[in-house]
């Protein structure tokens, strides 16, 4: 391969292929020693407030588990599943109205975390959050949300305020972290605090305990609604993860930049009114010439 003898094709080819290797080295990376990352409650995130080992520990406990990225006003869960719905990072108003139908239809809830103002969709008499709350809980009733949990640890605090018709089940009983209510034929499992089945907490006291619970019984399905968290059903560039997006991006800004560097100027280089320099060896014979024939004059005048 023969290189460019423009200096500026030359430099702009280089900085592509360093950017292109710069590239293949962080994927590279990133495939050998993947770092945690992802939104907060997203069964896709591995980073500590994701739900990525919560989702592990559904499946191994017989659990079948997948995530929506379609919005549940286009297509609804089966009615058999349990929908979790933590932290949402967006809720549309039509999404909101699309799930509280879907519970009074039978579904059964998860959610909790965030800015619950959404679930007044859900339930018109839904308790209000407050930040406030220890970090350790302790269950208070024995229901089915509650089966083989004693004692939860989460990291963020939080509790649930004129609770209404909502049963607390996990306390303390004046802002509880979990409560449990009914809405048409479905059923709502609200968590004040996510944190305790987030992969930083789920390993601490009956954490992986209380979501196998919440998931309910007879292995039912469960389904991640990931649509809240940024994920959608998009395909070709829109579906690549952002990181692939901005190497391509920038490889082409570098190849624009290269173009342009190499491109020529519009209209002349120089101006044609201006006679260019001869080249350097003509320049040099000419003088050689000059100087030759001037040698003799200098001998007659000494």
């Amino acid at each position: 391969m023969r290189w460019p003898a423009d200096p500026r094709a030359r430099f702009a080819l280089g900085v592509v292929a360093c950017l292109f290797g710069f590239g293949l080295t962080l994927a590279a990376i990133d495939w050998l020693a993947p770092s945690p990352k992802g939104p907060s409650s997203s069964s896709y995130a591995t980073s500590p407030a994701g739900l990525a080992a919560y989702a592990s520990v559904l499946e191994r406990a017989g659990h079948p588990v997948r995530r929506v990225r379609t919005p549940i006003a286009e297509r609804r869960p089966s009615l058999g599943e349990t929908l979790i719905v933590l932290e949402p990072d967006a809720m549309q108003e039509d999404e909101a109205r699309a799930i509280g139908d879907w519970v009074r239809d039978g579904g059964s809830l998860v959610a909790g975390g965030g800015d619950p103002s959404w679930l007044q969709a859900v339930l018109p008499d839904a308790p209000e959050w407050w930040p406030g709350g220890p970090l350790r809980r302790e269950t208070l009733v024995p229901v089915a949300e509650t089966a083989g949990v004693r004692t939860v640890l989460g990291a963020n605090g939080g509790g649930w305020r004129e609770v209404g018709g909502s049963l607390p089940v996990i306390g303390p009983a004046d802002g509880p972290l979990l409560v449990v209510t009914n809405s048409g034929r479905g059923s709502v499992a609200l968590l004040a605090d996510a944190s305790p089945l987030q992969n930083r907490r789920l390993a601490y006291a009956d954490g992986a305990a209380l979501g196998v619970a919440l998931a309910g019984g007879d292995r039912r399905p469960v389904a991640f609604l990931e649509t809240v968290h940024g994920y959608g059903s998009a395909r070709g560039f829109g579906g690549l993860p952002g990181g692939v997006k901005w190497v391509i991006i920038g490889l082409a800004l570098t190849a624009l930049v290269a173009m342009w560097s190499v491109g020529r100027r519009l209209g002349p280089p120089e101006d044609s009114d201006i006679a260019p320099s001869p080249p350097r060896v003509e320049y040099v014979d000419a003088l050689a010439t000059a100087l030759v024939r001037s040698k003799p004059d200098q001998e007659a005048d000494s």
